[in-house]
């Protein structure tokens, strides 16, 4: 069973190996602590499973966008995926269930073990997953890249804790996918300025709309959550991305699923 290793600890990555040294049905083809590179190895090897932590700290990326990159991928066998992480939250559950995650381990629970991961893995191989074969947007129509571009910013949106009832997420949204759409195509006008255009209100009120909703979701939304879910710099003064850090963030985050 050839099996990649995500993980950004290297005392955690020493365990995994010497674990399966001892284990003649599993080979460890690669290690990284990189959402980016650990794409790059399932192409290159095609494991067979993938042990992925979802907090890349002291790496790059996210086992989260590792995840979200993964499914775009044309594979004739997908491997399984195993997600060990301390974070613990219905949102990151809700989105590894949605994402046909294989199964979880909480590292911070007592009967969590490498030797468990490994062994629940070998259980694993036998069962053959249903989602192997993950289409690719190559060959998509106009409406199903509109319709897949709207589910992706939607669900980037719920993750991060961006309401429904807010005024200001419809403007996020449009946002998001004027600045995807328009990529390319030297318009001449802001995100605010398309915003005006579209709905006819004041720039202050959108763009106060827009930070309300933002700050919404940075009051109800842990930490933990955050630090995995926006990756990018914040000023430190105000602890919360600006709605054009915002806006750009998720536009060059999804433009790599679409």
């Amino acid at each position: 069973m050839k099996v990649i290793l995500v993980e950004d600890d290297k005392n955690e990555c020493e365990i995994f190996e010497r674990i399966i040294q001892n284990k003649n049905e599993i080979k460890l083809v690669a290690t990284t602590n990189s959402s980016t590179e650990a794409i790059k190895l399932v192409r290159k090897y095609k494991p067979d499973a993938i042990i992925l932590d979802l907090e890349l700290t002291n790496g790059e990326g996210s086992g989260l966008e590792f995840i979200e990159n993964a499914k775009q991928m044309t594979l004739e066998h997908f491997p399984k995926i195993i997600v060990t992480t301390n974070i613990y939250s219905d949102s990151i559950y809700n989105f590894l269930h949605k994402n046909k995650v294989d199964f979880i381990f909480y590292k911070n629970q007592a009967n969590f073990s490498h030797e468990n991961v490994l062994n629940t893995l070998l259980l694993l191989q036998g069962y053959e997953n249903k989602n192997n074969i993950v289409t690719s947007g190559a060959n998509m129509s106009n409406d199903d890249v509109n319709d897949k571009l709207a589910d992706l910013i939607n669900k980037e949106l719920d993750l991060i804790g961006v309401s429904t009832h807010l005024k200001g997420r419809k403007y996020l949204f449009d946002g998001i996918c004027f600045v995807i759409q328009d990529n390319g195509n030297g318009s001449n006008i802001s995100v605010v300025q398309y915003l005006v255009g579209k709905y006819k209100r004041a720039s202050s009120t959108i763009s106060r709309a827009m930070q309300n909703a933002i700050l919404h979701a940075w009051r109800i939304s842990s930490i933990e959550d955050l630090s995995v879910l926006y990756t990018a710099r914040i000023n430190y003064e105000t602890g919360v991305p600006t709605p054009m850090e915002f806006i750009y963030y998720y536009s060059d985050k999804i433009k790599k699923c679409l």
